[in-house]
């Protein structure tokens, strides 16, 4: 065990989305938590909980803001407007980076066993940069949702994308990881595959999933398939290459096509008519569609990176220090 990492100020990051109805039970438990953490002596006495309001349209803004008055281990970060998900739980690293020695970031709604948290610390201790929570199981998704999981992690391997399968946002983060990660400057953020790509030393940690208590998964079906999106443009082109293996084997099947009508023809028997062209017209115009849209989410991606837009910006930030009304992550200039 490191002794200089015992007793580190930890910050935990909670990214929140319209989350009234679950926020004053979360923040209760994640209190009673930290204060445990204190009391053993494990976590630093500065340690603090950063709640990151994305863009909320309902009262968590107005709850966050009566936590920070009432105790002073909370604090509070507020969008101008939605960001997404990956850029509230970035943007609340990226803040407590100057102030602690490393991070845990957990979703609002508490489904994750916030026990899981010593033995993160455990391997923090160990010597580990990053610390990823794996779910031991999906027993608490719905049929659909399990279904779909099961897809984007198999297509993710099949895209030869590095991440860890049942893994969650609910990691920890030294300051060392967290000021590698601030070099990756890219828009469309996917931090699942980001951070295992920083390389720093890492262990992972099972954790159990507890079915939602208050309010709704704000993880709507079109935010899962944006996010799996971003994951599989941002780390792999093999589906540009996709693309060209199918373009490959259409024009062999073209090829073959030539060769059947001359052959059809040669020995006197009837060309196919207007139902097989019909379908080849389909069939190659689906794929045509198929392959200018793949190209497209490509060029799109890259025209947002190009533009070198800040990721978010802050409306508000409650800390009882002095703060800076906006925070930038650094950029690589071209």
């Amino acid at each position: 065990m490191d002794n200089n990492r015992q007793k580190g100020i930890l910050y935990i990051v909670v990214p929140c989305f319209n989350e009234e109805e679950a926020l004053a039970p979360s923040a209760s438990k994640l209190l009673d938590k930290l204060h445990e953490l204190m009391a053993k002596q494990i976590v630093g006495e500065k340690s603090r909980i950063v709640f990151v309001d994305d863009g909320s349209k309902d009262r968590t803004w107005d709850i966050i803001k009566g936590l920070y008055e009432e105790y002073e281990e909370i604090k509070g970060l507020r969008f101008a407007h939605n960001r997404g998900h990956q850029n509230a739980i970035l943007a609340g690293m990226m803040y407590a980076v100057k102030h602690c020695d490393y991070t845990i970031t957990i979703d609002a709604d508490l489904q994750q066993d916030v026990n899981a948290m010593e033995s993160f610390i455990s391997a923090y201790m160990e010597g580990s940069e990053i610390v990823y929570g794996v779910r031991n199981s999906r027993d608490t998704d719905k049929f659909f949702k399990k279904l779909s999981a099961t897809m984007f992690y198999k297509a993710m391997k099949v895209m030869d994308c590095n991440i860890y399968e049942n893994s969650a946002d609910y990691r920890l983060m030294s300051k060392k990881a967290l000021t590698a990660l601030s070099e990756y400057g890219e828009v469309n953020l996917f931090l699942r595959g980001i951070i295992p790509d920083i390389g720093l030393k890492s262990s992972v940690v099972h954790f159990d999933v507890f079915p939602r208590m208050q309010g709704a998964s704000k993880y709507s079906l079109s935010k899962m398939f944006t996010l799996a999106v971003d994951g599989i443009t941002s780390f792999s082109i093999k589906p540009i290459r996709m693309v060209f293996m199918m373009g490959i084997l259409a024009l062999l099947v073209g090829l073959g096509m030539i060769i059947h009508i001359f052959y059809e023809h040669y020995f006197g028997y009837t060309v196919s008519g207007w139902s097989s062209i019909l379908m080849s017209i389909w069939v190659l115009g689906g794929a045509v569609l198929l392959s200018l849209g793949i190209i497209g989410e490509y060029v799109g991606r890259n025209y947002l990176e190009t533009k070198h837009r800040p990721r978010y910006y802050f409306w508000e930030i409650l800390s009882r220090d002095e703060e800076p009304d906006k925070i930038t992550l650094p950029r690589n200039e071209s």
